[in-house]
């Protein structure tokens, strides 16, 4: 696990949206595993800019993302497939058929998350996973208590989730209390993980995950099993970190980071 630590939020998300870019350069049939959420969406925008004036291909890239709200149609203004076209899909030149998520309206929630993996597999796996961080620690719809080792499927998000997300909701009381969601151990199946994390309100969590022990009740912490995670991070995220020095030196040092120093 690295972490690289951005003097402001824009720098953090432009680093993020750069090396996802770097990713399709460098294999342009990658797949991609995506987020959704606010952190997301300025990463989204520069990517979309980038794609305009650097004529980045997207068409044979393939994506996945973590999960999805159930009960909720693909039309529907609060699905995350909804937020994923009007946020990414329909400013690049990707192909609908390669663009994936689990399905809200699927008649069998038990099996979803089965089919869902069979894709991914089917598909050679997850190259490069974006992952943002919920304040108690989630990854996807991973709540606290989720098992390193779970896999894709139905879950019953926490009140606190609830609280967070349900603005969003023209009738906050609409917003589902379940959902389908990548598990911690689908997520660390991923070739390469990047997370991106900003705000003091993620500097507590982003200690726990990074510095703290490996527990479930901080499901990101996982991520230190993982053999090539990235996390960047924003300086006000970054405050409750006791190695701050040491991460800001690695970016000064490592050759791999020039670019962006």
């Amino acid at each position: 696990m690295e972490v690289i630590i951005r003097s402001s939020r824009e720098e953090a998300e432009k680093m993020t949206a750069a090396l996802l870019i770097r990713a399709v350069k460098s294999k342009p049939d990658c797949v991609l595993g995506l987020a959704t959420g606010r952190t997301m969406e300025a990463v989204y925008a520069e990517v979309a800019r980038l794609h305009r004036e650097k004529e980045v291909d997207f068409s044979q890239v393939c994506t996945f993302n973590l999960d999805e709200y159930i009960g909720l149609a693909p039309d529907h203004p609060n699905s995350y497939r909804y937020y994923m076209q009007e946020k990414l899909f329909k400013h690049i030149n990707i192909d609908p058929q390669r663009t994936y998520l689990p399905d809200g309206l699927s008649k069998d929630v038990k099996q979803e998350g089965p089919h869902y993996e069979a894709l991914i597999r089917y598909r050679g796996g997850i190259d490069l996973q974006l992952l943002g961080i919920g304040e108690d620690g989630h990854i996807g719809f991973n709540e606290p208590l989720s098992s390193f080792t779970s896999r894709t499927r139905d879950v019953t998000l926490t009140p606190e989730t609830v609280a967070q997300n349900s603005p969003q909701f023209e009738r906050p009381e609409d917003m589902p209390r379940r959902a389908f969601t990548m598990g911690v151990g689908t997520i660390l199946e991923a070739r390469r993980i990047l997370m991106l994390v900003t705000g003091k309100a993620k500097a507590r969590v982003l200690a726990a995950a990074v510095e703290g022990p490996m527990a479930a009740m901080v499901p990101a912490s996982a991520l230190q099993l993982h053999q090539n995670t990235v996390i960047i991070a924003d300086a006000d995220a970054a405050g409750e970190l006791r190695m701050q020095e040491y991460y800001r030196w690695v970016l000064e040092n490592d050759p791999r980071w020039q670019d962006f120093r």
